[in-house]
């Protein structure tokens, strides 16, 4: 009986600590869809995206993130639509969590120089626990390599449906967004007590200036200020940071986390200072970055490492209309 109570207490707590919070970006415009519904079918025609993060690699139990998305712009209807996967692999209990959703977004031309994009997404997760990643309360007593409890202790995996809505606002050089996400709050739990997702805010914007042209009036260089405020909970951060391109070449630093409140614990929420390196090749667009943890986790964390992969695709008759790229948002790639 009381190797089954401490088995169960263990795993309760791997699995509530490990629910705090939504997986993040430290490149979140390369992954539109995961930040605001309203990028959707943001491009000529069409657009596929590919994101990985592995959090902290010099722990023993890292944080792995991947996601994935194709969207298509709708503009004889002013529309945008969007399929999205994401996997989120967390901590020493395996814990997964699978999403796949749907995204629509409409675009409203209040004048020739400003529209609004409101969207919506729905979405389908899957989410459960690698049993034989947990240890037992016999094996830390008697130092067993396999555990009696484990074969009597379950967890079934819970399925939900999620959804969120999100809206930008954006000129030719800046715009403005926020999302909210998990709006239904599902309740998550592996076991048989409620533990509901908490809705997810992100307010995010950026204004680009154009610092040089050609003779053809084609932009050669530019420098994009950009801030991304998420809270959920009792926790939030804040990145704020510079892009510099010139020609195919991006380079970006800022800063997570500027301090807006503490959260219950009552420490301030300074997290990474972020370097990022993009390069564009006709209509590929590669980017890496890496944070450098300025946490108490400093020391053992090993920062993360990030790639996106952006791939843009225009039929010539496309192209001939980017008189209407005007109404695309202006935001930075990386």
């Amino acid at each position: 009986m009381l190797r089954g109570i401490v088995s169960i207490l263990i795993a309760m707590l791997v699995v509530n600590v490990a629910s705090a919070q939504d997986p993040q970006f430290s490149q979140f415009y390369s992954a539109p869809m995961y930040l605001n519904p309203g990028f959707a079918g943001n491009t000529v025609q069409a657009r596929g995206v590919m994101n990985y993060r592995n959090q902290w690699p010099s722990m023993p139990r890292k944080f792995v993130s991947f996601a994935a998305s194709f969207d298509y712009n709708l503009d004889q209807l002013n529309s945008g639509i969007a399929l999205a996967f994401q996997q989120d692999r967390a901590g020493s209990a395996g814990l997964r969590y699978s999403n796949v959703a749907v995204h629509y977004s409409y675009t409203l031309r209040l004048s020739r120089t400003f529209a609004i994009k409101p969207g919506m997404y729905f979405s389908y997760t899957f989410r459960d626990i690698n049993q034989s990643e947990l240890v037992f309360g016999d094996q830390l007593i008697y130092d067993n390599p396999t555990s009696a409890s484990q074969g009597r202790f379950t967890l079934e995996p819970v399925r939900y449906p999620d959804i969120g809505t999100g809206a930008i606002a954006y000129q030719k050089r800046w715009w403005g967004g926020v999302a909210f996400h998990h709006i239904n709050q599902p309740n998550q739990s592996l076991i048989s007590l409620e533990s509901r997702l908490p809705m997810r805010l992100t307010v995010h914007g950026g204004y680009n200036l154009i610092l040089s042209r050609n003779i053809k009036r084609k932009e050669i260089s530019s420098a994009t200020v950009v801030g991304h405020y998420k809270s959920q909970r009792k926790w939030d951060q804040f990145d704020f940071g510079v892009y510099y391109r010139y020609k195919v070449i991006t380079a970006g630093a800022y800063y997570r986390n500027l301090v807006i409140k503490r959260n219950g614990y009552a420490q301030p929420n300074h997290d990474a200072f972020i370097l990022l390196l993009g390069i564009e090749y006709k209509n590929l667009g590669f980017g890496y970055s890496y944070d450098i943890t300025t946490s108490k986790l400093i020391t053992n964390s090993g920062g993360a490492h990030e790639l996106s992969l952006v791939w843009e695709l225009a039929s010539d008759r496309k192209k001939r209309k980017r008189r209407r790229s005007r109404y695309l948002i202006p935001c930075a790639k990386f």
